[in-house]
């Protein structure tokens, strides 16, 4: 029987009701199989759900030079079909079971999902078992994603408005490092590769040693591991993948860049730094510094530029977290006639009153509201458990827990540290300054 969509977030909805009260606390069970892959349950039987997700520990940062875009490639390509699904066959197979699936990469991993009823829960793990074990990687396939993957980057980045900004941040921020390339990375290194390259690109990467699955809903844990070691015990454990993060030497003066995109009619400045990577405590306090710089109509830059001055249209500051680095990004649209350097100045000037003064005792019991409110809304459903417990055990040593210990952390920052953060990162002489201008751009 088809459950349609809206049924779906019905009962989604009610699972949201019910995991509130208990939001302090994600419950969770752990352990690996013998072929390396580590397996995470979260039951929950507030609602007939369940999300049953892979991540795999692979992303753009791995990709070998004049080889970039593979891993987002294999976001598409592993969609094809396998031994035993047919071609095309798989997002059917899910839309007939009530589902729904999809999948995304970063530059540090690749997560692949679905969400069914949980009386599905067996077509979820056969199809994930069938995209590890028995992907079909042919021409044909490599063929059809690549233009899939061509228009995808018309669509989000080379046709959107801003759509590359955070393109050319990447560039200007790693000149050494593999963030460098972007996530979706070159079309002329994609139509240059050979069909064994893609071959053992997946053979390295996509191995149960190198993954996490991760379910969570409503289940009956002896059952579900009794089905996971049907469908994932025979997979052939990989080789071991050794990585080694490429350092950046430290910017020591002011990088000025300008961009050109025919998309937009309103200029954007930009100021990016680079930051500690995602499983550091200064990266917590670079997020809390984001709300505190744009996170609503009461944040600092919005108040003074939105709202009083009204030279800008929009600001923001965002800490883009990731493994081995961060990208601090603050920036705004002119209003009028406002000058790009004029709102350089405000936006600046706010970052000194960060570095020189503590906030207030009532700004930061405002601020530990809010991550505590972000805190349960990203743990209200199971798919955003799901990713959350995934993310513990890849990104921060293994500590599947960091689920649980991320609220307390947070809550432990001191305004102290948020000044010294402050001071210590978001320095003139330690950014990339980047003035994206309408006009026609240079291909990417």
């Amino acid at each position: 029987m088809q459950i349609k969509k809206h049924v779906l977030g019905a009962i989604a909805a009610i699972a949201l009701m019910g995991f509130q009260a208990n939001a302090q606390k994600i419950e969770f069970t752990e352990y690996n199989l013998p072929n390396g892959l580590h397996v995470i349950l979260h039951d929950d039987h507030h609602a007939p759900v369940v999300a049953v997700s892979v991540m795999y520990h692979v992303g753009s940062k791995n990709e070998a030079a004049g080889r970039t875009g593979f891993a987002h490639f294999f976001e598409h390509l592993l969609f094809e079909g396998s031994e035993n699904i047919k071609r095309g066959e798989f997002m059917k197979i899910v839309s007939a079971n009530g589902g729904q699936n999809n999948a995304n990469t970063t530059q540090d991993r690749t997560f692949y999902y679905e969400v069914f009823p949980s009386n599905q829960l067996e077509t979820g793990l056969w199809m994930e078992s069938e995209r590890m074990m028995h992907p079909v990687i042919n021409e044909i396939g490599v063929k059809t994603q690549n233009e899939v993957v061509k228009e995808e980057k018309r669509q989000s980045l080379d046709n959107r408005p801003y759509g590359n900004v955070i393109t050319y941040i990447s560039e200007g921020l790693f000149p050494t490092h593999p963030y460098h390339n972007g996530v979706i990375g070159s079309m002329k290194d994609l139509d240059a590769a050979k069909l064994d390259e893609f071959k053992a690109f997946f053979k390295k990467y996509y191995v149960p040693n190198n993954a996490v699955l991760t379910i969570a809903g409503d289940i009956d844990v002896a059952k579900t591991k009794q089905l996971i070691n049907a469908y994932f015990g025979q997979v052939p454990q990989g080789e071991n993948i050794v990585y080694k993060k490429t350092d950046e030497a430290p910017i020591t003066k002011q990088i000025i860049d300008t961009a050109y995109d025919a998309n937009i009619q309103i200029p954007l400045i930009a100021s990016a730094y680079r930051v500690p990577g995602r499983d550091t405590r200064d990266s917590r306090v670079m997020e809390m510094i984001s709300s505190i710089l744009s996170g609503g109509a009461s944040s600092k830059l919005y108040k003074k530029m939105v709202d009083d001055k009204k030279d800008a249209l929009q600001v923001l500051a965002l800490n883009y977290a990731l493994e081995d680095y961060g990208m601090y990004i603050v920036g705004a649209l002119p209003n009028g006639g406002a000058s790009p350097a004029n709102l350089l100045t405000d936006m600046d000037e706010e970052i000194v009153k960060l570095q020189t003064n503590l906030i207030s005792q009532e700004d930061y019991e405002k601020l530990q509201n809010q991550f505590e409110n972000n805190f349960v809304s990203a743990n209200t459903r199971m798919l955003g458990i799901a990713e959350n417990l995934s993310n513990g055990y890849t990104f921060y040593h293994k500590d599947t827990n960091e689920i649980n210990n991320e609220l307390k952390e947070i809550k432990s920052i001191t305004r102290e540290e948020i000044r010294d953060a402050a001071k210590k990162y978001l320095n003139s002489n330690q950014r990339l300054l980047l003035y994206y201008l309408p006009g026609k751009g240079k291909a990417l």
